[in-house]
């Protein structure tokens, strides 16, 4: 099992160690849970007050905390708690379900894809036509990749993911078990005799950045025409969806439950909290912020953090709730 004295932590995290204790380090856990052996994380003073009845040994706590570390115990003081203890979590990452050969010989792979140095293809995949793949990509076992697809190097796909035809992937992107990209978009019209409806071909394409991750269960939809476009350190959480037509900008955040209508523009750095809904034709500018379980109705201004249903200004709503509860407790 690995392990570390505090001494060999403090030299990756660079952090003001105080204290000391005798306890190698072997993992990583939540201040209420944690063993002698762990360690665990304080950004704050509401976290604070478990210390004394916690067993871990070592925590990392933020340096504007001020409290006692104990006997046999120490603390590594640092600026950033959550990134500190990403680097933690790194250490004690286990590896990779393991490859036993590079291309598993259930997999399909038609006579025209293109495959990178290094690939590795797990059993049960298949790889249409005229697919490329770059260096290192990895397919866990049940992959499907339609015709013409080109993924970049360094990107990995788990298992019961469904990469349609014509997409374009970037290079060091993850997608989560059973992601869909490039299914149809939504689109269907009432038929002229009122009895039915039409659907609306969906001919277009899906193209994601780089360094993109999608969570599991998500759908990045293709576009009617054109592309549906997910940019560059976008971070999806799962059972997301994102419409046709749909552009997002760099490193935009989309939590869990959250979803975009066909043809919604996020700008660079938007933050779309679990649950929220963004109308069809809707522009959030760079910077901007939805709250958690808002209805975004319309555009929101770079910066602007909005909230509520139909989604405003997060001041301003937080005001009528505020005078709602004031409102009922009279009553």
């Amino acid at each position: 099992m690995i392990s570390y004295t505090i001494k060999e932590i403090n030299t990756i995290l660079k952090g003001e160690l105080i204290g000391d204790t005798t306890h190698r380090i072997e993992g990583a856990e939540e201040i209420r849970k944690a063993s002698n052996t762990q360690i665990t994380f304080i950004g704050s003073n509401k976290y604070a007050k478990f210390w004394e009845d916690s067993k871990a040994s070592v925590a990392l706590i933020s340096h504007n905390l001020n409290i006692s570390h104990g006997d046999n115990r120490a603390f590594i003081k640092v600026k950033n708690v959550d990134l500190a203890m990403a680097r933690i979590l790194e250490l004690f990452s286990p590896p990779a379900p393991v490859f036993e050969t590079d291309i598993h010989p259930t997999a399909v792979i038609h006579k025209t894809a293109k495959i990178g140095d290094g690939c590795k293809i797990g059993a049960n995949c298949y790889v249409g036509k005229d697919v490329e793949l770059g260096n290192e990509v990895i397919l866990y076992p049940n992959v499907c990749v339609f015709d013409e697809t080109l993924i970049g190097p360094k990107t990995v796909v788990w298992s019961g993911t469904i990469i349609r035809e014509r997409c374009i992937i970037g290079s060091h992107c993850i997608f989560h078990n059973n992601v869909s990209i490039g299914a149809d978009g939504f689109g269907y019209r009432p038929s002229e005799d009122g009895r039915g409806l039409v659907k609306i071909p969906q001919i277009g394409n899906v193209i994601i950045g780089h360094y993109v991750e999608i969570g599991a269960n998500s759908c990045v939809d293709r576009a009617k025409f054109g592309s549906t476009i997910v940019g560059d350190g976008c971070k999806i959480d799962n059972l997301v969806q994102i419409a046709h037509n749909s552009v997002m900008g760099r490193s935009c955040i989309m939590a869990g439950h959250s979803g975009l209508a066909g043809s919604v523009t996020l700008g660079d750095g938007v933050i779309i909290g679990g649950s929220a809904s963004i109308k069809d034709h809707t522009t959030i500018h760079s910077g901007a912020t939805v709250g958690a379980g808002s209805g975004v109705m319309n555009d929101v201004e770079a910066g602007k953090t909005v909230l509520g249903y139909p989604a405003q200004d997060a001041r301003d709503m937080l005001k009528q709730w505020v005078a709602v509860r004031q409102f009922m407790k009279k009553k």
